[in-house]
């Protein structure tokens, strides 16, 4: 083993990022685009009306885009799901650094070659 690395505080933090993907909740991959449509006003030639809000879905599926139109309420929590996802996704991220240098430093490695000249 290689000198005492200071596993308290890393085997704390592991915990920590352990019970963080316990329950993650909804997960979802994506972005929510909130889109506005301006054309000419029926009751007003030459004034442009906006219309929207509109949210969109889009997220990749077997490598192509896909788009789903969503309601006011399916956008928050489709949003909601996004969040969780990329938290998670953050998590893991720091899960897999954390690890890897808890197992460098309480396991051997493969002893370095002397370099001869």
């Amino acid at each position: 083993m290689r000198s005492e690395y200071q596993l308290p505080p890393s085997k704390n933090r592991l915990r920590i990022l352990q019970t963080r993907l316990r329950n993650p909740g909804l997960l979802l991959v994506g972005t929510i685009t909130r889109r506005f449509d301006r054309r000419p006003d029926p009751a007003a030639p030459g004034r442009l009306k906006t219309y929207g809000p509109y949210y969109q879905w889009t997220f990749k599926e077997r490598g192509k885009t896909q788009t789903v139109n969503l309601t006011a309420r399916q956008a928050r929590l489709f949003a909601q799901a996004i969040r969780n996802h990329r938290a998670v996704e953050k998590t893991l991220l720091e899960l897999r650094n954390l690890s890897l240098k808890i197992l460098q430093a309480t396991t051997e490695g493969v002893p370095r070659r002397i370099r001869r000249k």
